[in-house]
């Protein structure tokens, strides 16, 4: 490995650590202990996943119904509304958009978007 590839690994290591003492990752691992920590969101975070799994498993074989995706639907309705887990995605998004802020500052002199989806040749 040459000198040059350290120190640019050294740079990355470096701008991880910057980024985990932002006020938005912060914000965002305080809030996801909180979800964590919190029963009543586990529980609906659990029926969620169950009714999801279900739903899914019922569609791959094609007796999903509408009545069962809407219920999936106001499951993740009541979840997302619960304070604890409308706070969590909150940071989410907030964090995302600094992310996203810190990808387009790197690719820019590059003229490459590494946080864009990969794909083949010849892409324009």
């Amino acid at each position: 490995m040459s000198a040059e590839q350290v120190s640019i690994e050294d740079l990355g290591r470096e701008l991880g650590e910057r980024i985990a003492e932002t006020p938005e990752y912060e914000r965002f691992e305080e809030t996801r202990a909180a979800v964590q920590r919190d029963e009543e969101v586990q529980a609906a975070i659990d029926e969620f996943e169950q009714l999801r799994a279900e739903f899914m498993q019922a569609r791959q074989t094609g007796q999903a119904t509408n009545a069962e995706l809407q219920r999936v639907q106001e499951a993740q309705d009541e979840l997302h509304s619960m304070p604890v887990m409308s706070e969590y995605l909150d940071a989410q998004d907030e964090l995302n958009e600094t992310l996203e802020a810190i990808n387009e500052a790197i690719s820019e002199p590059l003229a490459v978007d590494f946080g864009g989806e990969a794909g083949g040749c010849c892409q324009d």
